[in-house]
């Protein structure tokens, strides 16, 4: 895929790692995440969502920050009375950032987006049918799931989405679902998610 050549205003996240086709909420508190979504407000772009390295660094360097993440669309902003923003985002695409600029104000990068390989369709198909039926079985454990996670994770047909969908809900460090993030091979995914459940 093409690098894009218009930089994008980045959202540092302490403590997730958003997958695509995840929605999330988030509370942005920093100067810098307020700005940055300020100007995808105005200019109606969507934003870079990457995790840092450290959750309780407040005010990350490029050094500090993952250089996978994920372009996301913002569906929501609510500004709160202590000027945090509550958010609803949507993750759409894997991507990899090339170039970070510091705008002193917030950061923008440059990126470039990751193409995923599928694998073997047998092999993958199998492989797609035990981490389903084991995500049943590790979400009757798990009560955190929500229904509707688990109504979405039983009908998805394809792997690359069924991958991401259940690496969004499990129990794992940040370190972990960057991993499973950085995995653009899906049959690999499916096999460290595999592990991570029966584990």
């Amino acid at each position: 895929m093409s690098e894009k050549k218009s930089p994008i205003p980045v959202l540092p996240l302490r403590d997730i790692v958003v997958f695509p086709n995840m929605i999330v909420r988030l509370f942005v508190g920093r100067e810098k995440s307020v700005l940055a979504l300020e100007e995808v407000m105005r200019t109606e772009q969507q934003i870079l969502l990457v995790s840092q390295k450290d959750a309780g660094d407040d005010n990350p360097g490029e050094e500090s920050i993952y250089k996978i993440g994920v372009v996301a669309n913002v569906l929501q902003v609510l500004k709160l009375p202590d000027g945090a923003v509550k958010i609803l985002i949507e993750g759409k695409s894997r991507v990899e950032i090339t170039e970070f600029l510091d705008q002193k104000k917030f950061f923008e990068a440059h990126y470039k987006g990751l193409s995923e390989e599928e694998g073997s369709g047998d092999e993958l198909e199998a492989l797609r049918r035990t981490v389903t039926q084991d995500f049943d079985r590790y979400s009757r454990l798990n009560k955190n799931i929500s229904e509707e996670a688990l109504a979405a994770i039983k009908k998805a047909e394809d792997p690359k989405m069924l991958s991401d969908t259940i690496a969004g809900h499990l129990t794992l460090t940040v370190e972990k679902k960057q991993e499973l993030l950085e995995t653009t091979d899906v049959s690999e995914r499916l096999e460290k998610i595999l592990e991570f459940i029966q584990s």
